[in-house]
């Protein structure tokens, strides 16, 4: 059973927190999906940019 995040997060221990979820239900973020043959390949050069934007970002 899930917890809403007010349930569990403390506000008085700290008042940040990054947060995210891991649900996926049979999503290709590259490749090809083996099951239907459809490719998602044109994803990776977009999640390639958003993740070197991401590390400038943090420096």
């Amino acid at each position: 059973m899930t917890k809403a995040r007010e349930q569990q997060v403390s506000l008085q221990d700290t008042k940040y927190y990054h947060c995210i979820s891991r649900c996926v239900r049979r999503a290709y973020l590259c490749g090809e999906d083996a099951h239907t043959g459809k490719s998602y390949e044109h994803r990776r050069q977009h999640q390639r940019g958003q993740h070197q934007h991401q590390r400038g970002q943090s420096r």
